[in-house]
């Protein structure tokens, strides 16, 4: 692969990266919202169920007590739904926090291959000098070598 080709294949994985980096961002701020709504939920709860077991403590109607019940089981399935949405946004959270993992090594192994490809051409060159080096060296003795005797 060329240097071109590489420099290419790092920027798309760099771009990947970042689209991956972008998007757990995104679903850990929707689970924070989600957890934060259901442990809201789960609060209002306790000071509704706090605030009519001190009006049943005064008087205690069946109707009243028939709809603190209703609502508190609207209450009870409003947090039930509010959690799953929140362990769904949680899981994904874990997926993409394990492509992002893909992502940055994908980077980091195009990085490597960049780095041993460098190393590699700079071997070659160096070699490339140290030959013509001795080529130049080898002429000059040549040239300025005593003359052979007949």
């Amino acid at each position: 692969m060329t240097t071109s080709a590489l420099a290419t294949l790092l920027q798309h994985a760099e771009a990947e990266r970042d689209q991956a980096l972008a998007a757990l961002r995104r679903a850990e701020d929707q689970w924070r919202r989600l957890h934060t709504q259901a442990e809201q939920l789960v609060d209002y709860r306790g000071e509704y169920q706090q605030r009519w077991s001190a009006q049943f403590a005064r008087r205690g109607q069946a109707e009243i007590v028939a709809c603190y019940r209703s609502f508190n089981d609207r209450l009870d399935e409003a947090i039930v739904q509010q959690r799953a949405h929140s362990t769904a946004a949680h899981a994904q959270c874990e997926r993409l926090r394990a492509t992002l993992a893909a992502a940055e090594l994908r980077v980091a192994s195009v990085k490597k291959l960049i780095e041993r490809r460098q190393a590699e051409q700079r071997r070659v060159q160096a070699m490339r000098e140290q030959r013509q080096t001795d080529e130049t060296a080898q002429h000059h003795r040549r040239r300025h070598a005593a003359p052979t005797q007949y």
